[in-house]
């Protein structure tokens, strides 16, 4: 689905890696063969389409790698609860079979929770690091153990519109119909199980002791009426961090990629540049 500007949501062709467990992962390249590597994340319940909106501007400067979170889009949508770690190695096999000794990786949402876990655990596979309406805790635990339960008993149908709400302001919903159409068109058919599964990665994540350790440059996102992942989320990051962070705001909500898609992307090339 194409939105107002033209730009694509909706997934594109993609290639398959075999993990070492297993499961598949649909991932796809664009931009200039040669340039630095841009590895982009995405969000819980979305696929890699949500990141059309900065494609042309990001593949004109970067050799874009984005790829499907496991359990969403093409990727492979494995039974039981997924972990952090899990996630994070899943990119890890990712640059490895695809060649890449070294990404600028940009992750919004669960993507920059995996962002977190990469600058931690493997800080030599990254050059720089975006990290977008994200948190190092999301609790309580029990919240997510209730999504999952909706989620496992009523389908995706039962949180559309909550989380659409939540991912967007007021006057985005009424007044960008085609992006929301497609957002959510993402949503419901994201892989139930997938879903599930990320949910529990996300209920059992605790990353907070470990963003003292984060010492790669860092952008951090923030949109100033998120609700989802609020200033106090982003203070969590920045305060134990080692070297500040830059830190830009926007205003939008969750998914401030489509909610602001120029601003959005002239930070994260600004900051890469």
């Amino acid at each position: 689905m194409a939105d107002s500007n033209g730009l694509r949501l909706s997934h594109a062709p993609t290639e398959t890696l075999t993990l070492s467990d297993g499961a598949h992962l649909a991932y796809r390249w664009d931009g200039p063969e040669g340039a630095p590597v841009l590895l982009l994340s995405n969000s819980l319940g979305t696929h890699l389409g949500m990141w059309g909106p900065q494609l042309p501007l990001f593949a004109e400067r970067f050799r874009v790698l984005r790829y499907d979170t496991r359990g969403h889009g093409r990727s492979a949508a494995t039974p039981g609860a997924y972990s952090m770690d899990r996630l994070g190695r899943d990119v890890i096999e990712l640059l490895e079979a695809t060649g890449v000794s070294r990404a600028h990786v940009c992750g919004l949402s669960l993507g920059g929770m995996v962002g977190q876990w990469l600058a931690v655990f493997a800080p030599d596979r990254l050059g720089r690091l975006v990290l977008a309406n994200t948190s190092p805790y999301m609790g309580p635990p029990s919240a997510w153990q209730a999504r999952i339960e909706t989620v496992r008993q009523e389908g995706m149908e039962a949180l559309a519109e909550g989380s659409l709400s939540r991912w967007f302001t007021r006057k985005f919903l009424s007044s960008h119909p085609l992006e929301v159409a497609a957002v959510r068109e993402m949503l419901l058919a994201c892989n139930r199980g997938g879903y599930i599964g990320c949910c529990a990665a996300i209920r059992d994540m605790d990353l907070r002791p470990l963003a003292q350790l984060i010492r790669v440059p860092t952008l951090l996102i923030v949109g100033r009426e998120d609700p989802s992942t609020t200033h106090r989320d982003a203070a969590l990051l920045e305060g134990p961090m080692p070297n500040p962070p830059r830190r830009v705001e926007l205003q939008a909500a969750h998914l401030s990629n489509v909610e602001q898609p120029e601003a959005f992307g002239r930070a994260v090339v600004d900051f890469l540049s």
